[in-house]
């Protein structure tokens, strides 16, 4: 049996089958829902859905990202039970099906329709009030509350003046049966609540003069003209004015008649036309004075410039909007550069402050906004139209072939001010808000300025113009410093600036010393309960609980930027209400897009000062426990996704299991996703792994986290070549693993920190940190960290020439390796063994186990170690001679490593792949694969590989005779000498010599020769 879905809009959004809620926790999913029932069994299509979700700034994603809601919602009601096909896919979008539902917004129309037809009859009359009760109780609340959106605001705003139109007309209705009292009960709190809806009120008057409180029906009548001269400056209409004039007269015509015929709608009132003259516009001259310390901005500056350029032929009014953090400087700019270019608009200077953030005021609405420009444009209060639409268009008139600037200053909404934009003539509007006003650049064409933080030039000159050029000079240093320390915010400078400018005595060092303590900066840039603190808390405090705390916990975050899955991670919530939240901090101005980064996902970060007004609110407002575990659920979050990138990289080996104790579940989807690169994924992640770590080390309880993730961003460091970072990471980790007494993890570093010696080719140290973690492991056995260890001294064995010793190495390590269950380890030693059997002169034997190490790093899932093994391959023919498997393994391995992203390994490949070419005379075609050999080399920074790949392209050079043959061969071994590899110092000085000697007498290396060299 099909069970029917009930859905609510009159109120909170809510879905239920057979009275069970159908919980939908996504904001996303709750928009796309309400946006298709309120056009139900109509096609609505996905840029629609797109629009009500994102507002006019969707992701390139977004039509994914809304099949992906719809997928989401036709899951969640398949498990309640409800049929699927309920939304249909239907070119261009999708169309909800009612047939099998109630939704209390049809309902609500029908009951009104029906109501309004039967109202008419008199023995009907009782029917029609019951369906306005029924009607009227549908409303649980304002319609779609908690969720917004311009259409929804739109049908929000439409069904709170019909559910007001409603109750007039049952009030009517009650009238007619006399039953005054019940209607002076439910108007009494509607006309509080609206008091300029005069229908209500002429309403409740006649039912106060039907019950004989001819005084109350009067003071009604008069805080009601009160309300409409003070807010709108108007007289009451008609309906109103006729029933005060009965109640003076105490006429009994406002008697309801159980006879008469319904009351007709009262149209809605408007103003009297108390003035017969057209208004006479002035020259209204609103500029505010502009700062003296005003410096920089030029390319807004020109960008201003170009839109007064743009107005000039009249065709359209020009409109710009100047976003931006709070404190960035958004008025500074408007009002310097209106000043400058007054004197171009003859016909004045609008400027109107409309309180969109304002600390003592709240945002004007747009009738207020339009008084004072009609005032300041000289019309009368007379002359001012009541409603919204009179207004505007009275504004427009009065600007139309006019040259006039408009600044509309500190706006909260495009809603404010949109019946503000002209209709013709040669004005230019300009608006600053800290919203970025989407629909005024996609509906308007208006141009948008972002105005980010000074450069240092910039701020340099803003601190010579407010304390002098000679101290600036005179503390080059410390004027830097102080910039950095204000985060170049224009606000903040301009306050620090103004602290030294009447203390000449006062040294830029020592202000930027008390700048340099992150938890008294704000205090010194907030002077009495101003400057930059309020400017933050001022957008701070509109954002939803939700977001807020989002904000507060982002900041315990020691990271420069971050992708959603952390905002995920330290609110504990799903990834698309992370992404919904964050966008709402972008949208505030409390955090900003990474756009120079790239990665799988959007990045984003904090300002500075904003970073420490945030952790302020964190340490004020959370507590110890709630601040711990956003912190522990973020590490705990990135060592589960560190740890499955590098599975997908190095094969399921054995990772040692992290220590957190909190982590956000992410779903399967959505790492998939993120990972999908996981070498790209590690390297947009590159910066917070580094910063994590280090936060980590620095705190003795978080220890284990500390070299937990550095082992887990192996991967990123061998195949990019970070040895810089490598060092950093294992160091830091290992030294706090020695303060927590962690014999394990102290192991785990000594090895990490030994194989990096092998990879800088510095033996003897390694050797030694080596052996000092497998001291370490008398106290910390582990047979699988041991079979590690064990493999990287077979390598350090076979580098210092110890074939015999390395084989037995690596024989102990892969029999650990298969105890241990790690095939993925055991291939690579496979691999190891082969090329030790390889250099002791058994090709036989080496390639056979080449062969079998492919084998079992295919079976075992590990991309890269069969990379590795594969060339292992490449390089036991290269050895034998057989160039033809050469140049096919070579290609193999190239296809593998660039899947990978894994330049190094492809650098190497491409090496061998050249050598091959050469060693056959193909001379065009190795220098090309050398070329870009030398290329990839370069990018990961290998100066080794580099030298080699040098000593090839001189092989052959040398081979066909050309003199540059020496001179690459000798840079090559000053490189091999700066790096201490002694063997290939030797090799390349013997190539010195025959290239060298053949070259002098004018001839090629013959290729026995040189090879014998080699």
């Amino acid at each position: 049996m099909r069970e029917r879905v009930s859905f609510k809009l009159l109120g909170p959004l809510e879905a239920a089958v057979a009275d069970e809620p159908i919980r939908i926790s996504s904001a996303r999913q709750r928009s796309v829902l309400a946006t298709l029932l309120l056009s139900c069994d109509r096609v609505v299509s996905v840029d629609s859905l797109t629009e009500a979700v994102w507002q006019g700034d969707p992701p390139a994603t977004a039509r994914n990202q809304i099949a992906i809601c719809i997928t989401s919602l036709r899951r969640i009601f398949r498990e309640a039970s409800v049929p699927a096909e309920m939304i249909e896919t239907s070119h261009p979008g999708y169309v909800l099906h009612s047939e099998h539902c109630y939704i209390d917004l049809k309902d609500l129309n029908q009951s009104v329709a029906r109501a309004r037809m039967v109202a008419a009859h008199n023995e009907q009359a009782e029917e029609a009030a019951k369906l306005f009760e029924h009607a009227l109780a549908l409303w649980r609340g304002p319609a779609l509350d908690g969720l917004s959106g311009a259409h929804i605001d739109d049908v929000s705003g439409q069904l709170a003046e019909f559910r007001l139109d409603v109750c007039e007309e049952y009030a009517a209705l009650q009238l007619r049966f006399g039953r005054h009292q019940k209607v002076s009960a439910q108007l009494a709190a509607l006309v509080k609540e609206n008091p300029l809806r005069e229908q209500a009120r002429a309403h409740l008057m006649q039912a106060h003069h039907v019950a004989g409180r001819r005084a109350e029906a009067l003071q009604v009548y008069r805080e009601g003209r009160r309300a409409l001269v003070d807010e709108l400056g108007i007289e009451p209409g008609p309906v109103l004015q006729e029933m005060h004039r009965r109640v003076l007269q105490d006429s009994d015509d406002s008697e309801p008649r159980s006879d008469a015929p319904p009351p007709a709608r009262a149209p809605a009132a408007t103003a009297p036309s108390a003035v017969s003259s057209d208004p006479t516009p002035s020259v209204p001259a609103q500029l505010p004075l502009a700062l003296s310390t005003f410096t920089g901005r030029e390319p807004e500056i020109e960008a201003l410039e170009t839109l007064l350029r743009r107005s000039a032929d009249g065709s359209a009014p020009a409109v710009a909007v100047v976003t931006g953090v709070s404190g960035i400087g958004k008025s500074a700019l408007i009002v310097h550069w209106a000043n400058q270019v007054a004197d171009r608009f003859p016909d004045g200077q609008l400027f109107i402050d409309v309180h969109g953030y304002d600390k003592s005021n709240r945002p004007l609405s747009s009738l207020s906004v339009l008084d004072q420009a009609l005032r300041g444009l000289g019309v009368s209060s007379a002359q001012i139209p009541a409603g919204l639409q009179e207004r505007s268009a009275m504004y427009r008139s009065l600007l139309n072939h006019r040259r006039l600037l408009v600044i509309l200053d500190d706006v909260r909404s495009f809603r404010q001010i949109q019946p503000l934009l002209p209709g013709r003539g040669r004005c230019i509007v300009l608006i600053t808000s800290r919203d970025p006003l989407d629909e005024l650049v996609s509906d308007y064409g208006a141009v948008q300025i972002q105005l980010n933080v000074m450069t240092a030039h910039e701020a340099d000159r803003m601190l010579a113009t407010v304390i002098g050029q000679d101290r600036v000079a005179a503390e080059p240093e410390a004027a830097a410093r102080l910039a950095e320390l204000c985060g170049h915010l224009p606000l903040a400078l301009r306050i620090a600036a103004g602290r030294l400018t009447p203390r000449p005595y006062r040294s830029l060092q020592r202000l930027a010393a008390r700048l340099e303590d992150g938890a008294g900066r704000l205090d010194v840039l907030s002077p009495s309960d101003g400057g930059v603190r309020a400017g933050f808390w001022l957008s701070y405090r509109e954002l939803s609980p939700e977001a807020a705390v989002l904000f507060r916990r982002l900041a315990l975050l020691p990271v420069e930027g971050f992708a959603a899955w952390a905002g995920a991670a330290v609110l504990d919530v799903n990834l698309m209400k992370a992404e919904d939240l964050l966008e709402q901090l972008v949208d505030a101005q409390l955090l900003e897009l990474c756009l120079t980064q790239t990665g799988p996902a959007a990045r984003f970060r904090f300002h500075e000062l904003l970073r420490l007004f945030a952790w302020e609110r964190a340490h004020d407002e959370d507590s110890d426990q709630d601040r711990a575990d956003a912190l522990e659920r973020a590490y705990g979050t990135l060592l589960t996704l560190a740890g499955s990138a590098h599975q997908l990289l190095y094969g399921a080996g054995h990772l040692p299991r992290h220590s957190a104790r909190l982590a956000h579940e992410l779903p399967v989807d959505a790492v998939t996703e993120l990972l999908a690169d996981p070498l790209e994924w590690f390297e947009s992640e590159r910066g917070t792994i580094l910063a994590m770590v280090g936060a980590a080390a620095r705190h003795d309880a978080a220890a284990a986290h500390a070299w937990e993730l550095t082992a887990r961003a192996m991967p990123l460091f061998e195949m990019r070549n970070y040895q810089e970072d490598w060092q950093q990471a294992a160091q830091s980790a290992l030294e706090s693993a020695r303060r927590a007494d962690d014999a394990f993890g102290a192991t785990v570093m000594l090895r990490s920190l030994g194989s990096l010696a092998i990879y800088q080719r510095r033996y003897q140290d390694a050797d030694g940190l080596l052996t000092s973690a497998m001291e370490l492991l008398d106290r910390a056995d582990d047979p699988h960290e041991r079979a590690v260890v064990l493999r990287n001294l077979a390598l350090c064995a076979r580098f210092r020439g110890d074939l015999d010793g390395a084989a037995d190495h690596c024989r102990a390590a892969l029999t650990r390796f298969r105890e241990t269950d790690d095939p993925v380890s055991a291939a690579h030693a496979l691999g190891l063994l082969a090329q030790i059997e390889l250099e002791r002169g058994d090709n036989d034997t080496g390639i056979a186990l080449t062969r079998q190490a492919i084998t079992a790093s295919s079976e075992s899932g590990s991309v890269r170690g069969r990379a590795q093994n594969v060339y292992r391959l490449a390089e036991a023919y290269l050895r034998i001679g057989d160039l033809r498997q050469v140049i096919g393994t070579c290609q193999e391995v190239i296809e593998l490593t660039r899947a990978q992203g894994d330049r190094l390994g492809e650098a190497y490949a491409l090496r061998a792949l050249g050598e091959a070419q050469w060693r056959q005379e193909l001379y065009d075609a190795a220098e090309s694969t050398l070329a870009e050999a030398f290329t990839a080399a370069e990018d990961v920074g290998d100066r080794f590989l580099q030298a080699r790949i040098e000593t090839d392209r001189a092989c052959s050079e040398a081979l066909r005779g050309d003199a540059a043959a020496v001179d690459r061969l000798r840079r090559a071994h000053q490189a091999f000498t700066v790096l201490s590899a002694s063997s290939w110092q030797e090799r390349t000085a013997r190539l010195v010599d025959v290239v060298g000697n053949a070259s002098a007498e004018g001839r090629p290396v013959p290729l026995k020769r040189l090879l014998a060299t080699r």
